[in-house]
């Protein structure tokens, strides 16, 4: 059968669409949000191919209307994990062996489904489920998901096209492997397009996978296992689970067949998870891979040469869409003394002017943070402030969980660099704000680096280009993601590959080839074309 070297389409990025009033967009998601709002959507696990439903149900509401049910899933027993496990890994045979091009075909449906007929499902669900604003969800669930499978695809064919040289004596080339055994995803709550793409990447490259949704996004990762079987991902391939994550997690882990974890979540489980890998390695037939995103203490810091509405509108920006639940989410702020009136002024006009309430109501920017624990956690952090001599509440500080989980805008300023709020992760639309002498930049610079443990996003704002290399350098450690003149949130797959250093993480970049790579075992072969028959080399001559 006659076979070639395929190019795939080229990599574009999703146009973003503007659902502004009137617009088909608009009409198409609002009819999906209300039909999903009033339905009762069960959510059954998927395990070679089945839906799998035990009887042990949770329910499932929106964050913004948490005494309205919108649906249940079903939870898994040990036995379920095992048969996932032993499902993926008889999968495997088949899939390691399916040739590359056919396994891109399957993704790139995926992303035109996304694209075309499930958008308004995708998008409405992850309103639904996260409590994500209409562009929220626009950029997110829809068109970062749709970049990662495009880009994915591409740079899967960019990594096989790398190969060593040859010479006339012998043929060198390199076969990129999956995993041996089946990998393990763990997916958070605050990215649709995160919880798909951790399994379908490594999928792509030919592993089979158990994946562990967040229990606050299965609603919406009902939609991703509807695309990725119509898609024709085959059974087997990538199986869900839901339940108890310790659980989950033992039975994955005892087994000798593990051989990789894509972890997007908390530091601290992280860490943990890392460590029980360690205590289990001798168990394993092959060193798993560990690649994890974890937090981030995000940073903007002002020269005292910046625009302040650019510093007001990056703090605006980067602090409370999706009500600062982004890891990337700015939540500590360096302003100058010469810029802060203006600043303040700014960013205390466009808080008062935000809308908060359901993302039914596209006017809304501010809608719930995502459970309880998270609204009970940031209202201590609140109060707090409240009562703290080195800390005042410029604008915010309220909160209310009769209805949703709804936590007003917050901006903190304080006068210790070392504030709790400026140290620790909250994960919420809060963001906390230390003015500084204008002309003790480089001290707050590394003041910056020196303060969080994390190092995933941070931004510079200045017009001074010797301001900008200066934070470029001292703050190189500090963020694996950088920006200059911008909030620090909103990479781009393709352009901004993501991920940070330190406390957040491995660094293997998500949304590049990098972190690809992980996700295959290379194997050399030479081959000879004339064997030696002698094994006296010219030096033993006499």
């Amino acid at each position: 059968m006659g076979k070639g070297f395929f190019n795939v389409p080229v990599a574009i990025n999703e146009p973003v669409k503007s659902y502004a009033l009137g617009s088909p967009e608009r009409e198409a998601v609002a009819k999906a949000y209300k039909t999903m709002f009033n339905s009762k959507t069960e959510v059954p696990m998927y395990i070679n191919g089945k839906a799998i439903k035990t009887g042990n149900t949770r329910t499932m509401s929106p964050p913004h209307d948490h005494q309205h049910i919108v649906g249940e899933y079903h939870l898994a027993e040990q036995s379920h994990v095992d048969e996932a496990i032993s499902t993926a890994l008889e999968a495997r045979k088949s899939w390691s062996q399916l040739p590359w091009e056919q396994r891109a075909g399957i993704f790139l449906k995926a992303a035109e489904l996304i694209a075309g007929p499930y958008r308004a499902k995708i998008n409405a669900a992850t309103m639904i489920a996260q409590s994500k604003t209409v562009h929220q969800a626009e950029i997110d669930a829809a068109c970062e998901l749709i970049d990662f499978l495009r880009f994915n695809v591409q740079f899967m064919t960019d990594i096989y096209h790398e190969q060593p040289e040859s010479t006339s004596d012998a043929w060198n080339r390199l076969e990129y492997r999956p995993l041996e055994g089946f990998t393990y995803a763990v997916t958070p709550f605050n990215f649709t397009a995160i919880a798909a793409n951790l399994p379908a990447c490594m999928a792509m490259m030919g592993n089979v996978v158990v994946w562990k949704p967040s229990d606050s996004q299965i609603f919406s990762a009902k939609v991703i296992m509807d695309v990725f079987k119509e898609a024709g991902v085959p059974d087997g391939v990538i199986n869900v689970v839901f339940g108890d994550p310790v659980m989950i997690t033992n039975t994955v882990m005892a087994s000798p067949d593990f051989s990789g974890l894509h972890f997007t979540g908390s530091t601290f489980i992280f860490k943990e998870l890392w460590k029980q890998i360690g205590n289990n390695i001798h168990n394993y037939k092959t060193y798993p891979r560990i690649v994890g995103e974890t937090g981030g203490k995000d940073f903007i810091i002002a020269h005292k040469s910046a625009n302040a509405k650019q510093v007001a509108t990056s703090i605006s920006r980067g602090a409370f869409e999706f009500q600062g639940q982004k890891c990337s989410a700015a939540s500590r702020a360096y302003v100058p003394s010469n810029l802060w009136p203006e600043v303040k002024a700014s960013v205390v006009e466009d808080v008062k002017s935000f809308k908060m309430g359901s993302p039914e109501d596209m006017g809304n920017f501010i809608t719930a943070v995502i459970h309880e624990g998270s609204f009970d956690k940031l209202a201590k952090y609140l109060d707090a402030a409240k009562s703290d001599a080195d800390a005042e509440i410029i604008v915010g500080g309220g909160y209310d969980k009769s209805k949703g989980y709804f936590i007003e805008p917050t901006v903190i300023v304080t006068s210790n660099p070392k504030y709790t709020t400026m140290c620790t992760e909250l994960f919420g639309p809060v963001i906390t704000i230390y003015v500084y002498d204008e002309n003790a930049y480089t001290e707050t610079l590394k003041l910056v680096d020196q303060t969080s443990e994390y190092a995933l996003t941070g931004a510079i704002l200045s017009t001074d280009r010797y301001a900008i290399q200066e934070a470029t350098n001292i703050l190189q450690n500090a963020a694996g993601n950088f920006y200059i003149n911008d909030k620090p949130t909103g990479a781009v797959v393709g352009q901004q590959p993501f991920g940070g250093a330190r406390a957040s993480g491995t660094n293997d970049k998500a949304g590049s080839a990098l972190n690809l790579l992980r996700w295959v075992s290379p194997r050399m072969i030479k081959e000879t074309f004339v064997t030696p028959t002698d094994y006296r080399y010219p030096f033993l001559g006499e």
